[in-house]
């Protein structure tokens, strides 16, 4: 299994002690009735050299106590006294694991170690984790995003207006509602605030089966979606390819996906087959850094844009160090409205990046800068 890219370089150090805690962030703009808050496992490395780093795992409501304790348990018990190199020991910690699932709750407790273990190794150098791997590019632009399927349509407008006011060229939408006239209305609301200029991307989140989809996209393709997102069940491949195939002979919608795709092996799946054209790996749900870089290096060589998913504070940082592809789109940055850790006051230092005009760029910062209060 491709882990990812070799780190800059090797320290020989180990790893003296590894912790976890669970923290609950409340969320400013709830995303359902139930989701008022999202999980936050916050981790933290000491290293046999002294070097300290902080790292976290991520879900928005469901399984944080689980991760939680697969960290403090098996993570923990694993990873002291092994090398404190990044990306040296994720794959054979992903063996060791394995019995407990290949993905899913697994890799997205491993992304606690190993983002805590690269924040370690940059601020052991004093440096962030991009200049530490060598930036890119100083900017990546960033599109506006919501969950946004139960606002009523004139709070939907609402925010893409605040979208638009603040400078984004491009927004995400939700759409997946029982009846697809509805979605058109409320598609062709957006469209008229955003102009004819700016991107509009649609996201299903799961929601159809594939003649609905089909069906859906046919009336959706009238407001010109930049992708369509997570259209299917997000482990349905061969439906993806099916759809792809569909919609490249209609309206030529390409497909996004890799929310909930969660090893490199099932986004080598959906890009080898042509079942999706982009990939949008969630940083934390993936593994942490490592496997991230190694799904990106496969998305270039499958032409294959890279759209990090949420969590624009770790995924903007990697975004500015992904290298760039002759003739692929450069990474855009998903920004969900007053869902940043900065702006939820859950980071004891300042936000490591900063949002303005639809372009996130780096403030200064060691490691990830991301410590959680």
């Amino acid at each position: 299994m491709t882990a990812g890219a070799s780190s800059p370089g090797s320290s020989g150090t180990t790893v003296a002690s590894f912790d976890a805690r669970l923290v609950r962030v409340p969320l400013t703009r709830p995303w359902a009735a139930d989701v008022t808050s999202v999980g936050v496992v916050a981790t933290h490395v000491v290293r046999s050299d002294g070097a300290e780093g902080w790292g976290f795992s991520w879900t928005p409501q469901i399984g944080a106590e689980a991760v939680h304790a697969l960290l403090a348990h098996d993570i923990a018990a694993w990873t002291v006294g092994r090398s404190a190199e990044p990306g040296e020991g994720w794959l054979p910690l992903w063996q060791h694991l394995h019995e407990a699932g290949g993905g899913g709750i697994t890799t997205i407790a491993m992304a606690g170690l190993d983002l805590a273990l690269w924040d370690a190794a940059a601020r052991a150098d004093g440096k962030s984790v991009p200049q530490w791997l060598g930036p890119q590019r100083s900017a990546v632009r960033a599109y506006g995003s919501g969950v946004n399927l139960h606002y009523p349509l004139d709070e939907l407008v609402a925010q893409a207006r605040r979208w638009v006011d603040a400078g984004f060229d491009a927004v995400k939408v939700k759409v997946g509602k029982p009846d697809v006239a509805e979605d058109l209305d409320r598609m062709k609301a957006v469209r008229e605030v955003l102009g004819p200029d700016r991107a509009l991307m649609i996201d299903a989140n799961q929601r159809w089966d594939l003649p609905r989809a089909t069906t859906n996209l046919e009336v959706l393709a009238a407001v010109a979606p930049a992708w369509i997102e997570e259209p299917l069940r997000a482990d349905d491949l061969y439906g993806h390819f099916e759809l792809s195939k569909r919609l490249k002979a209609s309206s030529g919608i390409p497909i996004a996906v890799g929310e909930n795709l969660h090893n490199v092996y099932r986004f080598d799946d959906f890009l080898r087959t042509g079942a999706a054209q982009i990939v949008q790996p969630n940083i934390v749900r993936v593994g942490g850094i490592t496997p991230f870089l190694g799904i990106a290096a496969i998305a270039g060589v499958y032409g294959a844009a890279v759209h990090p998913h949420l969590l624009p504070e770790l995924s903007g940082q990697l975004a500015l160090c992904l290298r760039a592809v002759p003739g692929v789109p450069e990474p855009l940055v998903e920004d969900v409205e007053d869902a940043a850790f900065g702006e939820l006051h859950a980071l004891q230092d300042p936000s490591p990046v900063r949002i303005a005009d639809g372009v996130l760029t780096e403030t200064p910062h060691a490691g990830l800068g991301l410590r959680f209060a």
